[in-house]
């Protein structure tokens, strides 16, 4: 498009917006659809993946999570479930599902785990102060309504970086 007019957008250009946005919702879902099948095999696997990284990032934090009682799924379910969008003003969340749709691969399997995991550890030294209630209602509500796009982009860096870094290590096994 050439321009922002919605008014001065043809038929014909308004046609290709919407054909190429539906493909790429298309695929988009396509990498999801286990997680909103019997089971939701999908979200558990990445919830897994997502305790795991966090352990090996920073332990310290995995541990005061894991003393107090708070189980994984408490909080990361709503982040695999609603790529994480929930947790971020607009202007974010299409800075995030920019990247959804750009990364090659199975994004949601291997990069949105890396992604959940970085954006925790991000809060860490607040958790670690924090008791049990205080967590997760912490958790149900981050203080990312004045984020900037600077700040999901260093989540996301540090996600790529973190998942290339942990990808070359276990090919090297």
């Amino acid at each position: 498009l050439t321009t922002y007019d919605i008014n001065n957008i043809t038929d014909d250009e308004l046609k290709n917006v919407e054909s190429d946005i539906y493909f790429c919702l298309s695929k988009l879902l396509e990498q999801i659809q286990d997680n909103y099948t019997f089971g939701q095999p999908g979200i558990q696997r990445a919830i897994i993946k997502v305790k795991e990284i966090v352990k090996r990032i920073d332990n310290s934090l995995f541990n005061h999570i894991y003393e107090n009682n708070i189980d994984f799924i408490q909080f990361s379910f709503r982040w695999v479930n609603c790529l994480l969008l929930r947790e971020f003003p607009i202007n974010i969340s299409v800075r995030l599902l920019d990247t959804y749709i750009s990364e090659i691969g199975d994004i949601f399997t291997e990069f949105h785990p890396y992604i959940c995991a970085v954006f925790l550890v991000h809060w860490s030294k607040y958790l670690k102060q924090m008791d049990f209630q205080q967590m997760l209602l912490f958790m149900q509500r981050f203080p990312t309504h004045n984020w900037k796009i600077q700040d999901i982009e260093s989540i996301l860096s540090e996600a790529f970086v973190l998942k290339n870094a942990f990808q070359s290590s276990n090919e090297r096994r």
